[in-house]
C-alpha cells in the first residue's frame, strides 16, 4: 500500500522484505528464569501465521516466515499498520483470526486459498488481528543487534498508541504467571508458551528461542488404525458430527506396549463403517500420498494427549496415545 511522502524514514535494505525471522525449537519443559542469557522472557504461543510488518517510507507490506508477500491476503492488517505504525519500522508477530472467544485457524487458512476477487466479504466477516512480539527496526534504525529487553521496551512504547487490530503480545519474566497464561488462554486456542533470552540479539534463521506446547488429555473413538489390527502402528481418531463418525486426527507412532494394548480390544469394522480404505498422509488425513487404513469397530474409547491447535474440531498436530478408557462409551466422547 503506497504512501509517498518526502522525508519519511526508510528501513535498512536487508529489512525491506522478505525478512528472515528468528525461530524457536520445541522443548518439553518450561525453562527456568535464569536458563537463557539475560533471564527468560515468557510469551504466549499464538495459533496463527507468522507475519512481519514492513513499513517503509513508500509502502506497507506484510511478509510470511517463508518469505511470501501476503499483503493482498491481509489488507486489514496492512491498513492498520499504515495508519498506526510509523515509517521506518519493522515489526515481528503473528496474525490470527478470532471466531467468538476462540482463535480459528480454519478462517485464517481460508485467506490463503480464497480467490483474490472474493477476499472482500471474507475479510469483512472475519477480520484478522495482529499480535506483535518483537521490533526489528524503528525510525529507520536496525534494532536486531540490541538485546530483546530493549527491543521489547521500544515495542511496548510504540504499541501504547495502537488500537485493534494491532496489539501487543503479553510477556512476563515470572514463570508462574506464564504457566497460568498457558492454562487460562488454552480455551481460546493459545498453543502454549515461548521463552526467549532477554539479553539476546535477534537471530534470523536460528532456533535460539524455545517453545513449550500446552497439552491436555481428551477422549476420541478408535475408528481405525494404520497397520494391521493385530499390530497397529498408529491410531486414527474419530468423533461424531451430527451422528456421523469423522476422522479428527491420528496419533504419533505407537510404542510396542501401546500397540499391544490397543490390539487387544479392537474388533474388525462392520460393513457400514463410513471411512474409506485409504487415508492421506498429510494433515487432517489429506495430502497426495495415502496409506492403507484398517477400519475397526468404533466402540473403543481412547484417552489421548493433544495440544490446543484445532481446525473445525480436527486436531492439527499428532495426538499422543495415553490409554484405553474401558469405563467410557463412544457416546461419552465430545462431539464436533
Amino acid at each position: 500500500m503506497p504512501l509517498s511522502v518526502p522525508g519519511l524514514p526508510d528501513v535498512p535494505p536487508e529489512l525491506a522484505g522478505p525478512v528472515a525471522v528468528a525461530l524457536a525449537k520445541p522443548v518439553r519443559d518450561l525453562p527456568r528464569p535464569d536458563a537463557l542469557p539475560g533471564g527468560v522472557l515468557y510469551e504466549p504461543k499464538w495459533d496463527g501465521y507468522r507475519l512481519v510488518v514492513v513499513r517503509t517510507g513508500s509502502s506497507t507490506r506484510v511478509w510470511s516466515k517463508q518469505g511470501r508477500d501476503l499483503s493482498a491476503r491481509f489488507p486489514d492488517v496492512v491498513a492498520a499498520a499504515l495508519a498506526q505504525v510509523p515509517a521506518g519500522t519493522v515489526v515481528d508477530g503473528e496474525v490470527v483470526v478470532w471466531n467468538g472467544a476462540r482463535l480459528d485457524f480454519g478462517l485464517l487458512q481460508r485467506r490463503m486459498v480464497t480467490a483474490p476477487g472474493r477476499l472482500g466479504p471474507l475479510v469483512a466477516a472475519s477480520p484478522a488481528s495482529y499480535v506483535a512480539f518483537d521490533l526489528l527496526a524503528l525510525g529507520g534504525r536496525d534494532l536486531r543487534g540490541r538485546p530483546l529487553r530493549e527491543r521489547r521496551a521500544a515495542l511496548a512504547e510504540l504499541a501504547g498508541r495502537w488500537a485493534p487490530p494491532m496489539q501487543l503480545s503479553p510477556a512476563t519474566t515470572d514463570p508462574a504467571e506464564a504457566r497460568q497464561w498457558s492454562t487460562d488462554y488454552r480455551p481460546a486456542g493459545v498453543e502454549g508458551l515461548v521463552a526467549k533470552g532477554a539479553g539476546t540479539r535477534y537471530a534470523p534463521g536460528r532456533r535460539e528461542w524455545v517453545k513449550v506446547k500446552s497439552w491436555e488429555t481428551t477422549e476420541v473413538v478408535a475408528g481405525g488404525v494404520i497397520g494391521p489390527i493385530e499390530r497397529p502402528g498408529q491410531l486414527v481418531a474419530g468423533r461424531y458430527r451430527d451422528g456421523e463418525l469423522v476422522v479428527v486426527g491420528r496419533s504419533s507412532p505407537l510404542s510396542p506396549a501401546q500397540s499391544a494394548e490397543l490390539a487387544a480390544v479392537l474388533r474388525p469394522a462392520p460393513a457400514d463403517h463410513p471411512w474409506p480404505d485409504r487415508i492421506g498422509t498429510g494433515r487432517f488425513g489429506g495430502g497426495r500420498l495415502s496409506v492403507s487404513l484398517t477400519r475397526v469397530a468404533p466402540e473403543v474409547v481412547v484417552e489421548v494427549s493433544a495440544d490446543a491447535a484445532l481446525q473445525a474440531g480436527v486436531f492439527r498436530h499428532p495426538l499422543r496415545y495415553v490409554r484405553i478408557r474401558p469405563d467410557l462409551e463412544p457416546g461419552d466422547v465430545p462431539g464436533i
